[in-house]
């Protein structure tokens, strides 16, 4: 083993995982130093139903320099405040799940904790954010930079069309020296002596040597699974969902809405997420509890309007790798793991690794030390969001198909399960550093989901009442005022970052 620089990165795949990846390192590392070479397949489709994302996206395309407006108009983004859950705790029930946090805390008291001594006199809790009000209204503003502002709570993401996404990193990437190369990964080497990956070696014949190899191969995990073994946990038990039928649709219906929707169906739940120039849409189920056609006919239904494509259907198992990185390779994105994207979490996913990446970028000695923290880290986080999506299906009230009384019985992991009895008692909330899903997220989801804490935290009581009553009501009327003076969403984007190209047909 040697100490020397990384010199050469090979990426294997492209997509998403591989030009997020790809983009990340051109713009960290030294061209002249490091040769990052990244292979593709025009051939081999992508898996692109990860349109829908969360507020870190943000902090990703901060750290490369890009523009906000023109990453948006090239990838016909719209803006997301959250996820609208429609028939999950029981049929015709909703409930957002928003961004950002709920009112302010009082006197180091959690809100929530007041909210629920006087929710039967102040409102839903969804009325504390402004994000769920603005999200309910159709509407959309920028946050404010003063911290004494109600918008400058405000906390958002994107919907983008992720192919577009790729394509516009691609350029990105390559401008900053990363190269490409059009072609299928025939074989791989092993050293010998150690078992690292020596080369690849592509259909047509060329040999690629390389010191650290990223393996974004998506399912078929070339590298960190067919080459090297690595062992898959899977999660079917706890998520039984194995099959997506994705298709792109007219926007119509409700329009530009600045939220994902996620809809329970009978056997799983179908998306719907506007762009500028269409709906995403799709049916994540269990094909043990429906069949394929019986899916597609389900979402097609319940299209806003004419499908633009033909279907895509998706397997999968959910689950994680046991090491994401093992000797000199990394798996980023679907080779790693999966969890279906209830939650929005695939690209979160994507860009988490790349981070921790840069956090534990090697030499050629590759210490195991920082291997296994990279492993130890990465697994962490996939099992706590795992976790939360789980919350989702194991807290409902249904049990009105097979498939929705299968999921309200299961066994859940423990590490969920005393989630759950601790906030179902006193509403008590002690998310880990590295949960990707803060207090505000568990508070939305436990009580969407219709589970209620039997008691409020006592030290609530020690608060005059009259007093929190009045702030209670001055708070949800700020919030409504501020909701109310931001423009449509729609009419946002048509200011701020509609695409030059933009053909929609009209909400």
């Amino acid at each position: 083993m040697s100490d020397a620089p990384i010199r050469k990165v090979l990426i294997l795949g492209g997509g998403t995982a591989g030009w997020m990846t790809a983009a990340a390192l051109a713009k960290v590392l030294n061209a002249e130093r490091t040769e990052v070479v990244l292979v593709e397949s025009e051939q081999i489709g992508t898996i692109g139903v990860g349109e829908a994302t969360i507020p870190p996206i943000l902090t990703f395309n901060a750290m490369l320099g890009i523009d906000e407006r023109a990453f948006m108009r090239a990838t016909k983004a719209t803006f997301k405040l959250g996820i609208e859950f429609r028939g999950w705790t029981r049929p015709g029930d909703r409930y957002i799940h928003p961004f950002g946090t709920f009112g302010l805390d009082i006197e180091a008291i959690k809100f929530h904790q007041v909210w629920l001594k006087f929710r039967d006199h102040a409102g839903p809790i969804e009325d504390f954010n402004l994000a769920a009000v603005a999200a309910r209204q159709g509407r959309f503003a920028l946050p404010d930079p003063d911290p004494a502002k109600v918008l400058s709570s405000l906390k958002y993401a994107f919907h983008f069309d992720a192919s577009l996404y790729a394509r516009f990193l691609r350029t990105y990437a390559e401008a900053r020296g990363v190269t490409r190369i059009e072609d299928k990964v025939g074989d791989v080497t092993l050293r010998r002596e150690d078992g690292f990956i020596q080369s690849v070696t592509l259909e047509d014949g060329r040999v690629i040597e390389a010191d650290l190899f990223i393996d974004c191969t998506g399912f078929r995990a070339l590298l960190i699974g067919g080459a090297l073994g690595g062992a898959y946990h899977d999660w079917s038990h706890w998520l039984p969902n194995d099959r997506a039928v994705a298709i792109p649709c007219d926007t119509g219906g409700d329009g530009l809405t600045p939220y994902t929707r996620a809809t329970a169906d009978t056997a799983g739940w179908r998306w719907r997420i506007p762009l500028q120039h269409r709906t995403g849409n799709g049916y994540v189920y269990s094909s043990a509890h429906i069949g394929d056609d019986d899916a597609l006919a389900a979402l097609v239904a319940g299209l806003d309007g004419p499908p633009r494509a033909e279907p895509n259907f998706l397997r999968f198992q959910a689950g994680r790798r046991d090491q994401a990185w093992i000797k000199n390779c990394v798996a980023i994105g679907l080779s790693s793991g999966f969890l279906e994207p209830l939650e929005s979490t695939s690209i979160h996913l994507i860009q988490a690794g790349i981070t921790k990446l840069l956090a534990l970028f090697p030499d050629c000695g590759f210490d195991p030390v920082e291997i296994a923290e990279y492993n130890r880290l990465t697994a962490q986080q996939i099992d706590q969001v795992r976790d939360f999506i789980i919350l989702h299906y194991k807290a409902t009230e249904r049990a009105d198909t097979p498939y929705w009384d299968q999921v309200r019985t299961m066994a859940i992991p423990d590490s969920l399960r005393r989630k759950i009895e601790l906030f179902a008692g006193r509403g008590r909330l002690f998310p880990s550093d590295f949960d990707l899903f803060g207090e505000s997220s568990w508070v939305a989801v436990l009580l969407g989901q219709g589970i209620v804490p039997r008691k409020h935290d006592a030290l609530v009581d020690a608060l005059p009442e009259v007093a929190l009553v009045q702030r209670l009501t001055r708070l949800s009327a700020v919030i409504a005022e501020a909701a109310r003076a931001m423009p449509t969403h729609e009419a946002f984007i048509a200011r701020y970052c509609a695409a030059s190209d933009l053909a929609r047909a009209p909400a």
